[in-house]
C-alpha cells in the first residue's frame, strides 16, 4: 500500500485539512506544512507549530473504526524507531502519546476519527526538530532534536523515515489485527510503566503507581489504597 504526500507552506491545522481531503473520499495520503496557525494537541491545546518542525497528518481509511488508540501507538513507535536511527537518541513515550527525551517533550501525536465518515482516522504527528528557542510558556517542557543535538537535521529525510516506519506497522500489524504486538512494541519504549505518577482526569488529581495498559490502551493506575482504576483520558506526570 502506497500513500501520496501533499505539502504546504502554511495552514491552519494539517488535521482539518486532512479531514477536508476525506470529504473528497481521499486516503492513505499525508498532509505536511511548514506551519500551522492554529496546530492543537489533546484537549484542543494550542500547539506552537512554527518553522523549523515536522508537522504533518497522515489521513487513512482502516477497515476498523475500533482501536483507533493502536495507531497512535504505532506513531509515537515510529517516531522514537526513525530519531534512533537519524539521530542515535534513545527516546522514551509518555503513556498515550508524548515522545520525549530527558523529561522534555519533543513529540506530541493526536488520532481522531472523522464525525459523519465511517472508518476514517486522522493520525497527527508534531516533531520539534529544527528549533533554537520556544515560547516562555513551554521553554521549560519542551526540546528539540536540534537543541539536542547541536546540529540541523533534514525535516523530509526524517518525515520519511516515520512514514516508513509507521507504515510498516500500519499495514503488516494493525490492519491484520495483530494489536498485541504493536502493543508490545509500545511497551518496549514506553517509560510510564513501573513508575509513581500523577494523573489529571475529569478535574481530579491522582496519585499512584502506574501497572501497565489495559486492551483498550487504557492506564492502570495503583492508588495507595491498592485500588486498581482505568485511565481512559488525562495527563500523566512521571514522578522521577
Amino acid at each position: 500500500m502506497g500513500y501520496n504526500v501533499i505539502h504546504f507552506k502554511s495552514l491552519a491545522s494539517t488535521q482539518d485539512k486532512a479531514k477536508e481531503f476525506s470529504k473528497k473520499g481521499l486516503s492513505n495520503i499525508v498532509i505536511v506544512a511548514d506551519t500551522q496557525t492554529k496546530g492543537r494537541g489533546r484537549f484542543k491545546r494550542k500547539w506552537h507549530s512554527g518553522k523549523n518542525g515536522l508537522w504533518m497528518s497522515i489521513l487513512l481509511r482502516p477497515k476498523k473504526a475500533e482501536n483507533l488508540q493502536y495507531l497512535t501507538f504505532a506513531a509515537s513507535v515510529a517516531v522514537v524507531k526513525a530519531i534512533k536511527k537519524i539521530t542515535g537518541l534513545k527516546t522514551s513515550i509518555k503513556w498515550p502519546n508524548d515522545v520525549h527525551f530527558k523529561k522534555k517533550k519533543l513529540c506530541g501525536i493526536l488520532t481522531e476519527s472523522v464525525l459523519g465518515k465511517k472508518n476514517i482516522a486522522v493520525v497527527g504527528i508534531g516533531l520539534n526538530v529544527n528549533q533554537k528557542k520556544f515560547p516562555r510558556e513551554i521553554r521549560n517542557t519542551a526540546a528539540s532534536l536540534r537543541i539536542i543535538k547541536h546540529r540541523f537535521y533534514n525535516i523530509k529525510t526524517i518525515m520519511s523515515e516515520i512514514l516508513r516506519e509507521f507504515f510498516s506497522l500500519y499495514e503488516g500489524f494493525y490492519a491484520k489485527n495483530k494489536l498485541d504486538y504493536v502493543a508490545k512494541l509500545w511497551k518496549k519504549h514506553c517509560d510510564t510503566t513501573g513508575k509513581e505518577i500523577i494523573v489529571l482526569a475529569k478535574g481530579k488529581r491522582l496519585y499512584g503507581k502506574a501497572l501497565g495498559i489495559g486492551k483498550d490502551c487504557s492506564l492502570l493506575l495503583k492508588l495507595k489504597n491498592e485500588t486498581i482504576i482505568k485511565i481512559v483520558e488525562g495527563d500523566v506526570r512521571i514522578r522521577y
